[in-house]
């Protein structure tokens, strides 16, 4: 069997590469234009709330959970008080985390939830891939394509999760905000541990993460100031035409090239 160290090792880097890859995209196409520094502090406050986040749970769901698995006897779910009560806790540090001054000073609410978010999955992403390389007694065709789909799925859904509850934020819906996420997160959570021995449940994530991406750059582009937002328009339209004339010499070069080749 693969030593503990070696897990924990192998969780954490599959976790950081899932955050990573939850930055680009969303986050590398506004930069510059939103408030970049308070983004990477609630990242590192995200890894804190995350990581009791993500023990938490492992110790007041997922192992219970896994011992009557563990022992045949009949399982009628997991404890819904402690998941409301986790899952709410998490929410409420959230919500605290972007009510900072700092944070609403610059209507970054939205972004600093998503770069919170990441921080947040990437931690309970890291404590599942372990168990789920622990269950498996090591390294498997089984654990290894699990522990690839939670660094690249788990990150990424809380932080559409935090980033609609910044997004909420900015529209004085606090309250509603803090519920919504605590449902989300509690469904995100029971569909991740019933992923770790049932694979189909992908079929439950999955699209509840790919129809609402989309949606998270119009909460993003809620936290880039008006003249930002200008200014990003401009930059977006020069490149569009200058991807025009490109394309345009391409056709005209082409065009030459062929007739010189008739004759």
């Amino acid at each position: 069997m693969v030593s503990e160290l070696v897990l924990f090792q192998l969780s954490s880097f599959f976790a950081l590469v899932g955050m990573t890859l939850g930055w680009r995209g969303v986050m590398t196409k506004y930069a510059g234009f939103y408030d970049l520094p308070t983004a990477w502090n609630q990242v590192f406050w995200g890894i804190l709330l995350g990581g009791f986040y993500a023990m938490s749970a492992d110790n007041g769901l997922f192992v219970p959970y896994f011992k009557t698995a563990s022992d045949d006897e009949v399982y009628a779910g997991l404890n819904i008080i402690s998941l409301i009560l986790i899952t709410l806790v998490a929410s409420v540090g959230s919500h605290l985390l972007l009510r900072r001054k700092r944070v609403r000073r610059g209507g970054s609410q939205p972004a600093s939830g998503w770069a919170l978010g990441l921080a947040i999955g990437g931690m309970v992403a890291m404590v599942v891939i372990y168990r789920t390389f622990e269950i498996a007694g090591g390294v498997t065709l089984f654990s290894l394509s699990n522990a690839i789909m939670f660094a690249l799925v788990v990150p990424r859904a809380d932080a559409i999760i935090t980033a609609r509850h910044g997004f909420m934020m900015l529209h004085d819906k606090r309250w509603g905000a803090v519920l919504r996420s605590t449902f989300w997160r509690a469904a995100l959570l029971v569909a991740v541990y019933f992923v770790v021995f049932q694979p189909l449940g992908w079929v439950f994530i999955l699209p509840f993460v790919l129809l609402s991406n989309p949606s998270a750059d119009a909460w993003i582009w809620e936290s880039v100031p008006k003249e930002g937002r200008r200014r990003l328009r401009r930059i977006w339209a020069e490149e569009a035409r200058e991807r025009e004339r490109s394309g345009s010499q391409e056709e005209a070069g082409a065009s030459v090239v062929h007739i010189h080749e008739s004759e």
